[in-house]
């Protein structure tokens, strides 16, 4: 008699009932885009919806199953395991028994392992269930191959400005008419939502709470600032995220866009991202896309790390965003990057070849006896400090001419400066 039914979240009641009444994903599921059309065509297939947190994944797998007349069974791949898959295939078999086809939904699908994808497997090719599998992460790297290929993949985004306001609006006009938002706060809530429907529900939820408590009915930004709890865009320091986002610092540096550059790392370092790693991709950076073009680059970059070291967070965060903006406005060249990878994929595949005789220290009189050295050239004695004509290769092997400068920073003198050798070399006898 005393038992209480829990009360379920705001954005948990709000689901949608209906296609007609999620708000998003019109790439999808606009007027002849592929999940209208198949809803349309009430035929089910295999699917795995993919996209980040609070935009619609678990709703279209519960829409779906009354769309294509289904039973449905939901796991979690947190809290379940083969054991769970099998209990579940013999309530499917049940299902047809009954005349009934099913949809097996597993929310997070990426944290199956390989087993457990591979348990999933027989019943998805037999037509004993439809799969229809939830993921924030990558399916091309968390997703089985043979998994993968007998579903379709649909990429879910994040809600825009323009969708989340008008989920508010709506959600504002049914559920806490009593309230008045100042435009700023009503931004301020949209911004920290960060494309998330349901993080834009439960803040809505908070906020009216605490307004409730303090008696209020016109909330200011100031009052919305207060009374949330810190609110991180969306990030997932293992995720797709992250890498998309180390990604883009390491684009925005490479086109030289010093203001696209500061704000990939500074988005990076306000979700909370390891600045050691980050200083260790911005050295990094330095050597790959600027090379010996501005040597400089190098130095700031390593001395950026140096004093993130030395000064810690958030004072050492400084160095860094300055170390990028140096990146991004100095001259760009790949060159010495692609002479190395060049010059190591050709060692790793040539055979061993020998130290020419002239290029070894004669170290011992036997060596000396053996002709080890012999006929070499000092530089230091000739004009210009170079042995014009000498090869300095293994014996007939041809010059490779990995490096080419480029025409940027100093690389255009060492061009000039290389030039003017290879012509001592053509005159050489």
């Amino acid at each position: 008699m005393f038992t209480q039914q829990p009360v379920p979240p705001l954005a948990e009641s709000l689901r949608p009932q209906t296609l007609e009444q999620i708000i998003g994903q019109r790439h999808l599921l606009g007027p002849g885009k592929a999940l209208q059309l198949a809803f349309a065509a009430k035929r089910a297939h295999s699917m795995i919806l993919w996209g980040p947190p609070g935009v619609g994944k678990t709703t279209l797998a519960r829409l779906s199953a009354t769309a294509f007349g289904c039973q449905m069974i939901s796991l979690s791949a947190v809290f379940s395991g083969v054991k769970d898959i099998r209990a579940a295939m013999d309530q499917a078999r049940i299902h047809l028994e009954q005349g009934q086809s099913t949809i097996l939904f597993v929310d997070e699908i990426h944290r199956f392992n390989k087993a457990q994808q591979d348990a999933l497997l027989p019943y998805v090719e037999s037509g004993l269930v439809t799969f229809i599998g939830a993921t924030t992460e990558n399916p091309s790297f968390e997703v089985n191959a043979a998994l993968l290929s007998r579903a379709h993949v649909y990429v879910l985004q994040a809600l825009s400005i323009t969708e989340l306001r008008q989920l508010f609006t709506r959600v504002h006009r049914e559920h806490f008419p009593h309230l008045s938002f100042e435009q700023p706060a009503m931004d301020l809530l949209i911004a920290n939502a960060d494309g998330d429907a349901r993080r834009l529900l439960n803040l809505l939820e908070q906020i009216a709470a605490a307004a409730k408590a303090s008696a209020l009915t016109l909330l200011t930004a100031d009052f919305v600032r207060n009374a949330q709890a810190t609110s991180n865009s969306r990030f997932d320091k293992n995720g797709d995220q992250f890498y998309d986002q180390i990604s883009a610092l390491h684009k925005a540096v490479r086109g030289s866009h010093p203001d696209a550059a500061l704000y990939w790392l500074c988005r990076m370092l306000a979700c909370g991202v390891d600045a050691k790693y980050l200083s260790r991709r911005i050295v990094r950076m330095s050597w790959e896309d600027i090379g010996l073009a501005d040597p400089r680059a190098m130095q700031i970059a390593n001395d950026a790390a140096t004093t993130y070291e030395r000064l810690g967070s958030p004072e050492g965060e400084l160095a860094l965003g300055q170390a990028v903006i140096y990146l991004a406005i100095a001259p760009k060249s790949n060159a010495g990057y692609c002479a190395f990878n060049q010059a190591l994929a050709f060692a790793k595949q040539e055979r061993s070849r020998d130290v020419p005789l002239h290029l070894r220290n004669a170290a011992t009189k036997l060596m000396h006896d053996l002709h080890y050295g012999h006929a070499y050239r000092y530089p230091h004695d000739e004009p210009h400090a170079y042995a014009a004509g000498e090869s300095y290769l293994p014996t007939g092997m041809n010059e490779p001419h990995w490096y080419q400068p480029v025409s940027r920073g100093l690389e255009s003198k060492i061009a000039e400066k290389l030039a003017f050798l290879r012509g001592l070399d053509k005159k050489a006898p």
